[in-house]
């Protein structure tokens, strides 16, 4: 389920500007690498600093990435065995314990990521001498924003199901569900 419909105004801003980031860094690396072969094939040189750029902008786009999949509820799920196999109490707990490994799992990343940027700060990148911690920043800054959406989501699901529209499971984004509607 697209969770950003029932959002608070400031993480509907929050999504709305990783949206942005998102679609300004993807356009801006396939301009800087189109740009950069185009040179290379028809002037005979290239942009030394776009690789750097370019490898900047992928690992930023990657991790807010997460985080815009995480407010849109689009992070694949797959449950037909669990449907299947478990009664739905059990499908319920099965659901709270997988949001409980993903909440460890963003803390734990969170942190390996803070350690691993804060201990290459100083270290700078070969071409435009950026510090080499700000590269590895993608990760705990994605992971975090991932969080604050997952939490608010798990928030939703646990104490106010009412929010989610149309008597659709949180965890199908195709329109699953309602075949067992008709």
């Amino acid at each position: 389920m697209d969770f950003r419909p029932i959002y608070p105004i400031g993480l509907v801003w929050l999504s709305r500007l990783i949206d942005f980031a998102l679609a300004l860094g993807g356009a801006s690396i396939v301009i800087l690498v189109f740009t950069n072969a185009s040179l290379r094939g028809f002037a005979g040189f290239d942009l030394a600093w776009s690789l750097e750029v370019t490898a900047f902008l992928l690992l930023w786009v990657t991790f807010l990435g997460c985080a815009a999949a995480v407010a849109r509820g689009a992070h694949m799920r797959v449950t037909e065995i669990v449907e299947t196999v478990l009664p739905s109490v059990a499908q319920l707990w099965l659901a709270r314990i997988i949001d409980l490994a993903i909440i460890l799992l963003l803390l734990s990343l969170i942190v390996t990521g803070w350690s691993i940027s804060t201990h290459t700060w100083a270290q700078k990148t070969t071409v435009l001498y950026w510090p080499v911690g700000l590269l590895y920043a993608s990760m705990p800054v994605g992971m975090a924003l991932s969080l604050i959406f997952h939490l608010y989501n798990v928030g939703v699901e646990f104490f106010a199901p009412h929010l989610i529209k149309d008597n659709q499971s949180p965890h199908h984004n195709d329109g699953a569900d309602l075949e067992d509607l008709s």
